[in-house]
């Protein structure tokens, strides 16, 4: 293999986080390469169905609050950039018991950082939102800043970017194995191509067990569902109806309102069923519990929105054990660069992501505290 082909990084798995980082790197003239199994933007992995949720008082914990708050400003650059609409002002609203943990962590973060936040009774909630139906002793705590990314078309707008500032895109390539060879390179070898690196940054979500199965990380990937049903027009349209979340009797739900017709979309946050990701498939339905637990949870408070099913999908959650991500370097090897375990709620960090990404491979250090993401932490 001739010198000129060797990449200062390559970054395995051009999806959510992996795409990001190609294009961050690839404006620094960082001669990068991506690889995918699949052709991304597509619906194989974590980051398909249109939408995914951005709240910036964490009910995770405080400690993401300075991250979120930068992937915010990142995702409005983003837009600006390549001319997609990518992120959407809905307003958030989350519901729960008035003890919720959740919840009143939400508010804490919202307290330590000034962020906009308003406290509703259950009765207040109803007042201005009719259309739901809940307890006396739920609350509400809507963040009127924050809202909703439009997750394909995000991944779109850095694909455009990293191949415009000429990145390499080699797409439906699984990576079979990677191995360092005698001058100190790394080999990633696929089906039909061998490629050498400098560096790499593994982003392959629910395969990161897979291509890397000595480190034995932490991770379980999850099938789960999202489905759209039929609403009336208007009460739960954009524009009125915010994007919302649930912390139900040991269960989170989430939500988006209805955009250009398309229903309201529904899905769970935690549950689903344990799986290898070479065997997820589009087979909505295959379960009861796809549409069944999503029709109770709308019966019991959005009985209006309780419509015909217009879709339903599937796809990959990754969940580490403790819930938070995993980001750092291999431990016995600072040219690989590992970041997965995102657990459903690491979407609206994408863009935060792929600068913190891109910083640990050109520079080996990172502007921001990713301390909770190590590898080595108690989980």
């Amino acid at each position: 293999m001739k010198q000129e082909s060797i990449f200062d990084v390559a970054v395995i798995g051009a999806g959510t986080m992996g795409m990001a980082a190609g294009a961050f790197l690839a404006k620094q003239q960082v001669k990068t390469l991506l690889i995918d199994a699949y052709d991304p933007p597509h619906n194989h992995g974590s980051h398909h169905g249109g939408t995914r949720m951005i709240r910036h008082a964490y009910g995770e914990g405080r400690q993401y609050v300075s991250l979120v708050q930068r992937a915010q400003q990142l995702w409005t650059e983003l837009e600006e950039d390549s001319g997609y609409k990518i992120f959407e002002k809905t307003g958030v609203l989350g519901l729960g018991p008035e003890d919720s943990v959740f919840l009143h962590e939400t508010i804490e973060a919202a307290k330590k950082y000034n962020l906009p936040l308003k406290v509703l009774s259950a009765n207040e909630i109803t007042e201005k939102w009719p259309e739901i139906q809940l307890p006396e002793h739920y609350i509400g705590c809507l963040e009127t800043e924050s809202g909703l990314v439009y997750s394909e078309k995000a991944i779109q707008a850095y694909k455009e970017i990293a191949l415009k500032n000429g990145a390499k895109l080699v797409t439906n390539s699984p990576v079979l194995q990677i191995e360092m060879n005698d001058e100190n390179e790394i080999k990633i070898i696929t089906a039909n191509e061998e490629f050498l690196a400098k560096k790499i940054i593994v982003t392959v979500g629910a395969w990161a067990s897979k291509l890397l199965p000595n480190l034995k990380l932490p991770i379980q990937p999850v099938r789960k569902v999202v489905s759209w049903f039929e609403a009336p027009k208007d009460k739960f349209d954009i524009g009125h109806f915010p994007s919302f979340y649930v912390d139900d009797v040991n269960k989170m739900f989430y939500g988006f309102p209805n955009i250009d017709g398309a229903g309201i979309k529904l899905g769970r946050t935690d549950g689903g069923q344990p799986i290898d990701p070479d065997k997820h498939s589009q087979n909505y339905g295959a379960y009861e519990s796809d549409e069944g637990e999503l029709r109770d949870f709308l019966q019991t408070y959005l009985p209006e929105a309780n419509g015909k099913l217009v879709e339903g999908r599937t796809c990959l959650m990754t969940q580490s054990s403790d819930h938070h991500f995993i980001i750092d370097f291999h431990p016995e090897n600072d040219q690989v660069i590992l970041a997965c375990g995102f657990s459903g709620h690491g979407f609206k960090f994408a863009s935060v992501m792929g600068e913190v990404l891109s910083q640990l491979a050109v520079d080996g250090k990172t502007e921001h505290d990713i301390s909770l993401f190590a590898l080595n932490r108690s989980f």
